[in-house]
């Protein structure tokens, strides 16, 4: 009896492990493995060896059967297997954050202060417009964001950001693609066979119209919307950043300074107008009491008289109303104008002279970077060689507020306002040097004033 059950359990075990290795094989080379025909063979090699009885093949046949049962499970098990292996696998693949998932973009009706510490109490920092944005650094867990944005690093409350709205961000930045090779070309279309529009040189960036094309980022440059291919451009998107107190105070000193030059320069206009009206009148009465003396000479008496007063009068107002007048002209000429209008002057002799792609003469040719460079050359300013670099230098001031002399920044170009609503810039190899009106004739990304 003991022996018997030996051997059944033997036969149990070895059924088991040819049925599971059936299974596993099945499942990894995609065919049959006859399981049920080895353990047949094992059962009657056992039969024969240790004269097993009947009840121990019937056994056997059991055996065979569940193992038959286990092969037309198989498929469905090792199915199930691989699904949720798959979900797994799903489950555990790593996520691409996207670059908007931390910018944060201030939602107020004027500016949110950013502090030192997560305190109301806490010193002001700087100050984060309505609709500028933010990189949040950390969350606190009394509702504050430890944010970075420009030269501002600190501390906002919560309730007054927007954080990770792709959309949002979208809307406030600008989208720029930042050319990584010597020399890029800007296509008519998304592919490598089509015209090419213009060229961009390394480090130059042009603003991004549409990224629905694989592979292609469709920009804007000064001969118009063209195509990149991304393998030649980082993709960034541009905001406006916080506003540091340092920052506050300068930009409140300049608008002070050029409040009062403007209120001198009205004062000196009005003194201007009043001295024109003041010879106008002189050269009446001038011309009134001549008038008279010729009368008076007709009738034969009071010319010595008529004489010395129109001599007395003409002096004066010829001398003295009209040096006045243009001494008052020329200072009001002078503080409206200044360097400002004297880089215009100079770089309006340039005009017609030749487009020239990385070219840096004025006047053998020059791209409209190199144009912006070599005017504000002549006045002791070295400026960087890419539109991208200028849209950086002197500080901004708004569209509302542009002088001439002025730089004006485009995506991807660059030119000098002129006044008038006018550009002056090197604008394309057709064109060459020129004047363009109104200087709002493309999106103007920044106004930079230098002096």
């Amino acid at each position: 009896m003991k022996k018997r059950m030996t051997i059944l359990a033997l036969l149990l075990a070895g059924a088991v492990t040819l049925g599971s290795y059936g299974m596993v094989q099945a499942g990894q080379e995609k065919r049959e493995v006859p399981v049920a025909g080895v353990t047949q063979t094992l059962a009657q090699v056992l039969k024969e060896a240790g004269g097993v009885q009947a009840q121990t093949a019937d056994a056997v046949e059991e055996l065979q059967s569940n193992a038959a049962v286990a092969r037309m499970m198989e498929p469905e098990m090792v199915a199930e297997e691989a699904w949720e292996t798959a979900e797994i696998a799903e489950n555990e693949l790593p996520q691409t954050a996207s670059e908007f998932a931390d910018i944060a973009v201030a939602q107020v009706n004027h500016y949110v202060n950013v502090r030192q510490e997560p305190d109301t109490e806490s010193e002001i920092l700087g100050k984060l417009y309505d609709k500028s944005a933010a990189t949040v650094l950390e969350t606190t867990e009394d509702g504050w964001y430890r944010i970075t944005s420009g030269n501002v690093n600190g501390y906002v409350k919560a309730e007054y950001v927007i954080v990770g709205d792709e959309e949002l961000a979208r809307s406030v930045g600008t989208r720029l693609a930042t050319v990584t090779t010597t020399t890029l070309f800007v296509r008519t279309e998304p592919t490598t066979e089509a015209k090419v529009l213009t060229m961009l040189p390394d480090g130059d960036d042009v603003v991004v119209t549409d990224e629905s094309t694989e592979g292609w980022a469709k920009v804007s440059t000064a001969d118009g919307d063209g195509y990149v291919a991304l393998d030649y451009v980082t993709l960034s998107t541009e905001y406006i950043h916080a506003e540091s107190k340092a920052e506050e105070e300068a930009r409140l000193a300049r608008e002070e300074a050029e409040r009062q030059a403007a209120a001198r320069a009205a004062e000196e206009a009005r003194k201007a107008r009043e001295a024109e009206a003041a010879r106008a009148a002189a050269e009446q009465e001038a011309a009134r009491k001549a008038a008279e003396k010729q009368e008076v000479k007709k009738s034969g008496a009071g010319s010595s008289a008529g004489s010395s007063s129109g001599s007395s009068a003409g002096s004066s107002s010829g001398g003295s109303a009209g040096s006045g007048s243009g001494s008052s002209a020329g200072q009001s000429a002078q503080t409206a104008s200044s360097n400002g209008q004297a880089v215009v002057d100079y770089a309006r002799q340039f005009l017609g002279k030749p487009y020239v792609y990385g070219g840096n003469s004025l006047t053998n040719g020059t791209d409209c970077s190199g144009f912006v460079k070599g005017v504000y050359a002549a006045f002791g300013i070295n400026l960087p060689r890419t539109s991208s670099e200028q849209r950086s230098v002197g500080y901004a001031v708004s569209l509302s507020e542009i002088q001439p002399g002025d730089i004006v920044c485009y995506s991807g170009h660059v030119g000098i306002y002129a006044g008038n609503n006018t550009l002056i810039h090197a604008s394309n190899e057709k064109t060459g040097i020129t004047l363009t009106s109104p200087v709002t004739y493309r999106s103007v990304l920044a106004v930079r004033r230098i002096f």
